[in-house]
C-alpha cells in the first residue's frame, strides 16, 4: 500500500484520505497540502485527478503548465478556451449558457467576497457549480462548509432569500443538491461540539443534520444568521416573556406609587404625572 505523497515523500495522514485518497493515474497518490498547491495552478485536478501522473504534476508545479504534446495539455487548453465551465451536473442544477454562467459565476464570486465567506479548498466544486443551482434572482446570504450526518460527501450549506441549500459533489461524481424552500421549514437548531457541530434543519416531514469539521466558529456564526430568520416562533416567546416581565414590573411601580401618595409623599398632581410615565411604557 503506498502511504506516502508521491510528491512531497510526506506520510499521508487521515486527513489526506478521509475523503478518499487523492490518486494520481500511475498510481501516486498526493497529500492535500500538494493536491492544494497544484489545484491553486490548475482547478480541474479536483474533478479529473485520476487522468494525471505525478510527472505532469511535477511540471505543473515546476513550469506552471504541462509538457506540450500529451493528452492532458490537449484537454486543457480546449477547456481553457470554455472558461473552465463545470462538469454535466445532476438534475439538481438548470441548463444554463455558457455566458450566462460566466455573468452569474462572477456574480456569485463577488457575493461571496463580501460575506467573507470561510470555505476549504474541498468546496471548490460544489461552488463552481452554484451558477447552475441558484436561480438569476437569488442572492447568497450566508454559506458554510456542510456535510449530511454520518456521510463521507464534503458539501456546503447555501441561504437565499428563498431556501437553504445543500450541495455536495464527490471528486468524480455529479453535483448533489438538496433544497429546503423557506416555507417547508419550521426551525433551525445547533449542537455544540468541539470538534464537529451540528445544523439541524426541521421541517414538516423530518429533521436533517449537517456537521460541520471544517470550521467551527464558522459554523456557529452561520447558524447565528439564519436562526435570526428560521426561529420566529422562539424569538416572538422571548419577546412576549419580555412584555410580561416590563408589565409586571410597570404595575409593581404604579403599586408603590399609590403607597406614597396615600402616605402624603406625592400630591395628587404628582402622582398622576408619575403614572402616566409608566403606564407610557407598556
Amino acid at each position: 500500500m503506498n502511504d506516502h505523497c508521491g510528491l512531497c515523500g510526506a506520510k499521508l495522514t487521515s486527513m489526506d484520505t478521509m475523503l478518499g485518497e487523492n490518486k494520481l493515474s500511475d498510481g501516486n497518490i498526493l497529500c492535500n497540502k500538494c493536491l492544494e498547491k497544484a489545484s491553486n495552478i490548475n482547478q480541474e485536478l479536483l474533478y479529473s485527478l485520476s487522468d494525471f501522473s505525478i510527472d505532469d504534476i511535477k511540471s505543473l508545479i515546476e513550469n506552471g503548465k504541462i509538457d506540450p504534446g500529451t493528452d492532458h495539455q490537449n484537454k486543457i487548453t480546449e477547456e481553457s478556451q470554455n472558461e473552465n465551465l463545470p462538469t454535466v451536473a445532476s438534475s439538481g442544477s438548470n441548463i444554463i449558457s455558457p455566458d450566462f454562467y460566466k455573468k452569474r459565476r462572477k456574480e456569485i464570486k463577488n457575493q461571496l467576497e463580501q460575506l467573507n465567506a470561510n470555505l476549504s479548498m474541498f468546496t471548490k466544486g460544489e461552488i463552481k457549480e452554484l451558477p447552475r443551482i441558484l436561480f438569476a434572482d437569488e442572492t447568497i446570504l450566508a454559506i458554510t462548509d456542510a456535510q449530511f450526518s454520518k456521510t463521507v460527501d464534503a458539501g456546503i450549506l447555501v441561504v437565499t432569500q428563498k431556501r437553504i441549500i445543500s450541495v455536495s459533489k464527490a471528486m468524480f461524481s455529479l453535483v448533489k443538491v438538496n433544497d429546503f424552500p423557506n416555507e417547508t421549514i419550521k426551525e433551525v437548531s445547533f449542537v455544540s461540539h468541539f470538534l464537529s457541530p451540528i445544523i439541524k434543519i426541521h421541517t414538516d416531514e423530518k429533521i436533517v443534520e449537517f456537521e460541520c469539521f471544517n470550521d467551527k466558529d464558522d459554523a456557529e456564526k452561520f447558524y447565528s444568521f439564519i436562526k435570526k430568520i428560521y426561529n420566529k416562533e422562539e424569538a416572538k416567546k422571548q419577546l412576549d416573556t419580555v412584555k410580561q416581565v416590563s408589565s409586571d414590573a410597570v404595575l409593581e411601580q404604579l403599586e408603590k406609587l399609590g403607597q406614597l401618595r396615600e402616605g402624603g409623599i406625592l400630591t395628587e398632581e404628582e402622582f398622576a404625572e408619575q403614572k402616566r410615565k409608566l403606564l407610557g411604557k407598556l
